[in-house]
């Protein structure tokens, strides 16, 4: 049998050509531990109990403490106790192989669940997988029904890339699982072997072993879910999606199958079918749903998100996460009342919770896409003077509903509620935006230059924050000069490149912003943005429209379902003349993110389609949500509509 991987020696103390003889080490240990107390115990024994010492007298009143209670009989005795020495010995001299032939032998002898795992963990450190498996079947031979064997085995099979011989074990794990808990691990397998390295093989094999279960009432949805996940982790979302339809007609209200269609629709759209259909039953869970709001809100569909998480608020009235994320939600719908209503509400909600002056915990927030959250931990994340995240989330977003409205007093109040230098950048930025609003454009962006720098991440966002200033009051040249002087300090940053590739666009440097988002194509190759920026572009201006398409559906397939890039795929299918095709893509864009610029396309392919009434019912909704939109602005002004 080979040795394991040895540990190299560091220090002349453990070199094998200067180590004591073993009869003087076992000497030495014996002189050493000989009258030590007794040494403690494995799982059937317990430490042996100090001299007692005599307890004071007691009040006649007090009732007499009952006797200790006698200890229990232990395996650990004296030849076995210096075989143990002697074998963490070896292992601390670099000796591992012979660690392991020592520790296992001693768990052969005894039948002891500890020293069986010893040995594995010795074999698995040194990176020796055959005798780590054969340690465990070892163990196993000792100790047929044990659970804890099996789930090893499995475990070390699986990292050593050895789905093939996992069903013996695998079976022989359900089968000794009692019944109540065989559910549960039937659900946890796919998740437990999804790092084996072989997902096509788990596939197989979990669904040889579970076929059975898969006919039992009692493990029927958990085995076919399982059986599910794990083809999708093989990257078969086919058989997956069927799967999950399969359990959901056995059992409507069990969340199994609807959580595997969470996963599934990435790819497979289709899936949520089933997601909403379990959420319409009664027996729905809150955390499924809110699940299914961080998918919503993950491709921007925050029409959809709202609704659920209305529905999650009237399951759970008094659960403030929900109404964070609706506020903040509403706030990107432009939907001002609402948003104040669930923001006001939340705070309510969570300061009624809170003991006086502590930081509250908030479950069930779910936040979305378009909020800054504080997810940089560092020394000041445990201060307990520090506000709850939550609530700093929810004291911005009324700041900017009050700013929104030209209630600057209203949204200072907010601010100075914010006292975590976490989020210092997110207040000033509130605070340098409402200077801007009035005009004072200087004082503006010295408040952001102001704020501590902490770490060059610091630096970079407030160079975004000074351009996100600077672009809200149309200040496009000055913004792209500040992106590209940080450029300089920052080469090579997508987010900055991008931001600059747009503010390109503005200035009418067309040639630069398709450079600078080429690079960013290069740079961020998984991120949609750069793609559908420059296929919109370049579709907008009736530019290579057959390039622009291609642009834009490679943006959509990294991004399915993002309503902005379904506009602009929309968009140039209007464009190269096929209004039909166009029309469906924006309404159903439009469905999800009733956004102004979406809405501007929609109406315009209706109104080019006869269908005038509807385009200005869709303008009007426009307007009404953002009045001051450019592209609606244009829009209307072209086509000398009149909503």
């Amino acid at each position: 049998m080979p040795a394991p991987v040895r540990r190299p020696c560091t220090s002349a103390r453990a070199a094998p050509s200067r180590r004591a003889p073993l009869a003087a080490r076992v000497l030495l240990l014996a002189l050493m531990w000989g009258n030590a107390v007794a040494a403690p115990a494995f799982a059937q024994g317990s430490p042996a109990p100090a001299t007692p010492v005599k307890p004071a007298a007691t009040p006649a009143t007090e009732a007499p403490s009952p006797p200790p209670a006698p200890p229990l009989p232990s395996a650990l005795d004296a030849p076995l106790f210096y075989q143990l020495l002697i074998g963490e010995m070896e292992l601390r001299g670099g000796e591992a192989a012979t660690a392991y032939q020592v520790i296992l032998d001693a768990a052969r002898r005894t039948r002891e669940p500890a020293l069986f795992r010893r040995a594995v963990d010795i074999a698995i450190q040194g990176r020796a997988l055959e005798q780590a498996l054969g340690a465990v079947r070892a163990w196993r031979t000792a100790l047929p029904d044990s659970l804890d064997a099996l789930r090893l085995e499995v475990q070390i099979l699986g990292a050593g890339g050895r789905a093939s011989e996992m069903t013996e074990p695998l079976r022989a794990l359900l089968r000794l699982t009692p019944a109540a808990e065989r559910p549960g691990l039937i659900a946890a397998l796919p998740r437990f072997l999804e790092r084996s390295g072989e997902p096509r093989a788990i596939a197989s094999v979990l669904s040889d072993v579970l076929r059975p279960y898969a006919e039992q009432p009692e493990t029927r949805i958990a085995a076919r879910v399982a059986i599910g996940r794990a083809w999708l982790t093989a990257d078969d979302p086919d058989i997956a999606l069927a799967l999950a339809r399969d359990a959901h007609k056995l059992d409507a209200d069990a969340p199994g199958p609807a959580l595997l269609a969470l996963e599934l629709m990435a790819s497979r759209p289709a899936a949520e079918e089933l997601v909403t259909a379990h959420l319409a039953r009664p027996q729905a869970s809150t955390p499924l749903r809110l699940a299914y709001v961080r998918v919503l809100t993950g491709v921007q569909r925050y029409v959809d998100a709202a609704r659920e998480l209305r529905a999650a608020t009237q399951a759970q009235p008094d659960e403030p996460g929900p109404y964070l994320t609706l506020g903040v939600i509403e706030l990107e719908l432009k939907h001002p009342r609402e948003a104040e209503a669930a923001l006001l509400r939340y705070v309510e909600l969570v300061q009624a919770q809170q003991p006086a002056g502590s930081a509250a915990a908030t479950p069930g927030a779910v936040p979305p896409a378009t909020a800054r959250a504080a997810d940089n931990d560092d020394d000041e994340t445990d201060d307990p003077r520090q506000p709850d995240r939550g609530l700093v989330q929810a004291w911005l977003s009324l700041a900017q509903l009050a700013e929104q409205r030209g209630d600057y007093t209203a949204a200072e109040t907010w601010l100075a509620k914010v006292d975590d230098p976490r989020r210092a950048l997110d207040v000033q930025a509130r605070r340098a935006m409402i200077l801007a609003r009035q005009g004072q454009l200087a004082q503006a962006r010295e408040t952001i230059r102001r704020v501590p720098e902490r770490s060059p991440e610091d630096a970079r966002n407030k160079v975004l924050t000074e351009a996100s200033v600077l672009r809200e009051v149309k200040r496009w040249k000055e913004a792209f000069d500040v992106l590209a002087s940080a450029s300089q300090r920052f080469p090579d940053d997508p987010d900055l490149l991008y931001e600059q590739a747009m503010m390109a666009e503005k200035t009418s440097r067309l040639p630069e912003m398709e450079q600078l988002l080429r690079r960013v194509m290069v740079l961020k190759p998984e991120s949609p943005h750069a793609f559908n920026a420059l296929g919109y572009s370049l579709a907008d201006r009736g530019l290579r429209l057959t390039e622009a398409r291609d642009l834009i559906a490679k943006a959509l397939a990294l991004a399915p379902g993002d309503p902005f890039i379904t506009d602009s795929l929309g968009w140039v299918e209007f464009k190269l003349g096929r209004p039909q095709e166009a029309l469906r893509l924006l309404r159903q864009a439009y469905q999800a993110r009733p956004d102004a610029e979406i809405g501007a396309h929609l109406g315009e392919v209706l109104w080019s389609l006869g269908e005038k009434e509807e385009a200005r019912k869709i303008w009007r909704e426009a307007r009404t949500r953002d009045g001051s939109n450019e592209v609606l602005r244009e829009t209307l002004a072209r086509l000398r509509a009149d909503p």
